[in-house]
């Protein structure tokens, strides 16, 4: 009985072998579908690569804020890889309508795409969505613009900058006294590293209490003036962190005036934090990765204006549409200490990575 199973069962397949036109290995393959995406073999010669005539625009406000200078470094070096152009702006003010104006100035050069920093939300709807309708990809860094029709958002999270900054404090004074904030109300990505400090403070730390906070709007005479009032009405200070690193250097002039022991922590850092973190005046800073940041934000941007370079499972291909949408790609931080503190100067990172000096490296690049 089972010979003959094993019969029937070979018979059965040899039959249906037979109705499909031959053997498992002559089957005829499916057709591909049709498509209006580039040959595969034209993909595969070109690689992942643009053109010269590719114009990446980078626009912040407080160009002049040395955050920055990194996140363009990495960003031009990423474009030299993928063979595209790069131009450096925004405006040197802390100005929401002087930033959208920078930002249509450098839309009205018909870039490929604009990476941009919008100062807050709002202004920057109108602008982002008629860039993308015109045919520029927008990508967001630091802070975002989510309900514009950008095709990405890259950051740092500040919600986790907050929390580390209240843990790194705390432990710093022994979990007693009381710690204030710098705040910058209205930008986003620092309101949510100043509430979130507060947050944890209050919650997790009783023996704690919080000051107060010190409107700095990034100005550093605000911010020790700011300090040097809540320090006299507080004399238990013990602790201050600021969203950024100009409020900081006004809070540590504070400090330093009144001769008091007081820690404080930034977000972000240039050379005068630096210096000061490895002469013990700062108790230390967190800093998103800024090379991360410039590299991400040119791929999404990159990838955003190249989807034909890629394969996607998404109804997007075929129904017109841009099939990348990264709502948020977190770059990542590093805590900076008075031991690895060297590694943050910029004298270095120009040095290391050929550049003359901060001038050289903002200058725009053009793709040969």
């Amino acid at each position: 009985m089972k010979r003959l199973t094993a019969l029937v069962l070979a018979l059965l397949l040899t039959l249906s072998l037979v109705a499909c036109g031959g053997t498992a290995a002559e089957a005829p393959a499916p057709e591909a579908p049709a498509t209006d995406a580039p040959a595969a073999e034209e993909v595969a010669a070109k690689g992942i690569y643009g053109s010269a005539d590719e114009v990446y625009a980078f626009n912040v406000f407080l160009t002049g804020v040395e955050y920055w200078w990194p996140v363009y470094a990495s960003f031009k070096e990423t474009a030299k890889m993928l063979g595209v152009s790069t131009i450096y702006g925004g405006t040197p003010e802390y100005d929401a309508t002087l930033q959208v104006e920078s930002f249509d100035a450098m839309l009205a050069q018909k870039p490929a795409a604009i990476v941009t920093q919008p100062i807050n939300p709002e202004p920057f709807v109108e602008p982002i969505n008629r860039a993308v309708a015109n045919g520029t990809e927008v990508v967001c860094i630091c802070l975002d613009a989510p309900t514009t029709d950008r095709a990405g958002f890259v950051t740092s999270d500040n919600t986790n900058e907050g929390t580390q900054a209240a843990h790194a404090l705390a432990a710093a004074i022994g979990g007693k006294g009381s710690v204030a904030t710098c705040v910058n109300p209205g930008q986003t990505n620092h309101d949510v590293r100043t509430n979130t400090f507060r947050a944890v403070i209050e919650s997790e730390y009783p023996t704690i209490k919080f000051a107060g906070e010190v409107v700095a709007n990034q100005d550093m005479d605000a911010a020790q003036l700011g300090i040097t009032t809540l320090a006299q009405q507080n004399p238990d200070l013990a602790a201050v962190f600021c969203p950024e690193a100009t409020s900081a250097q006004g809070a540590a002039a504070a400090v330093k005036a009144l001769g008091i022991d007081c820690k404080v922590m930034c977000c972000d850092v240039n050379e005068a934090i630096l210096d000061s973190i490895k002469a013990g005046e700062f108790y230390g800073a967190i800093n998103p990765n800024q090379g991360a940041q410039g590299y991400w934000a040119m791929m999404v941007a990159f990838s955003a204006c190249h989807p034909e370079l890629f394969s996607f499972m998404s109804y997007r291909e075929g129904a017109g549409l841009n099939p990348i949408n990264v709502p948020k790609l977190d770059n990542g931080l590093d805590v900076v200490t008075a031991e690895n503190a060297d590694s943050y100067y910029m004298g270095n990172f120009c040095a290391q990575n050929g550049y003359a000096d901060v001038d050289d490296l903002l200058s725009a690049y053009t793709a040969e």
